[in-house]
């Protein structure tokens, strides 16, 4: 096993062509030593020793897949990544992001399964940037969870677990309020899965019609949740009139009368939220 190991450290020295050819090989010889293929990229790049700057992750990735053994993409980033073919075709990819000195064993807990995961994304990972406009303004239009469009690869907010759970309707302590009122949200959560874990149910705003432009939604609100195999339990999310406020034109910060769109799920996908109307009086 020892002289295994060397040898392709040996063949990972090796340029960009040759290393491509020599890509089902090492994949097969890889994959003659492990259940599952673990494969880090990002960043760093590596399958139980370093690939050279030169390898292509894509390549090693088909490579690794073509043996048909279960393949796992450990993403170690410190920002959106474009994986679209890992997403496509690996088994799992578990998003490491810098994961400092005890990474490692955070990363082997969760493959094990010891760990049930429960992060969430704080970014959107768009599938390439030709779904986002240039930078050659301040504008923030067609950026970011709060004015994007189009279908992301991984929306903001989003992660999974070892459990699944259901988050019902949300329902408002009252659907009329004043412009300095509150109202609390409350949200019904059920461990629809055979393991313990956490959900992270979290609360988005739409401002339906107002005086300036405002974004598609935002986010007001969360609580990661600690749910037994069968367990309920109901959230509870409050909205404030700092909640609802916003600076108007002349620099006012305001609550403006109106509909507002009350959204609640476990990420910022329209999919995965169910919503309520909240009407804010005069």
């Amino acid at each position: 096993m020892a002289d295994e190991k060397t040898q392709l450290r040996a063949e990972a020295r090796m340029g960009r062509a040759q290393l491509a050819a020599a890509m089902p090989d090492l994949a097969a010889r890889l994959a003659a030593h492990a259940g599952a293929l673990p494969l880090a990229a990002g960043s760093i790049i590596g399958a139980y020793h370093a690939l050279p700057d030169e390898a292509d992750p894509a390549e090693l990735l088909k490579a690794l897949a073509a043996t048909g053994k279960p393949l796992i993409v450990v993403l170690q980033n410190g920002s959106a990544l474009a994986v679209n073919w890992a997403e496509q075709h690996a088994n799992a990819i578990l998003d490491a992001w810098y994961p400092g000195e005890e990474g490692g064993d955070a990363i082997a807990q969760t493959l094990a399964g010891d760990n049930n995961p429960a992060g969430r994304l704080p970014v959107t990972f768009y599938k390439s940037m030709s779904q986002i406009p240039p930078f050659t303004d301040y504008s923030m239009q067609g950026r970011t969870y709060r004015y994007f469009t189009g279908k992301p690869l991984f929306p903001f907010g989003y992660g999974l677990s070892y459990t699944s759970f259901d988050i019902g309707t949300p329902q408002l302590s009252a659907t009329t309020i004043p412009v300095n009122g509150s109202v609390t949200v409350n949200v019904p959560l059920r461990n629809t899965g055979r393991r313990a874990g956490d959900e992270v149910v979290q609360l988005y705003i739409r401002d339906e019609v107002s005086s300036v432009t405002r974004p598609i939604k935002e986010l007001k609100g969360f609580q990661k949740v600690f749910l037994q195999p069968g367990e309920t339990k109901t959230v509870a999310l409050d909205i404030t009139p700092g909640t609802l406020a916003f600076y108007d034109i002349h620099m006012k910060y305001v609550v403006e009368p109106g509909e507002f769109e009350i959204m609640a799920g476990n990420s910022s996908r329209n999919e995965d939220l169910q919503k309520a109307i909240l009407t804010v009086a005069k």
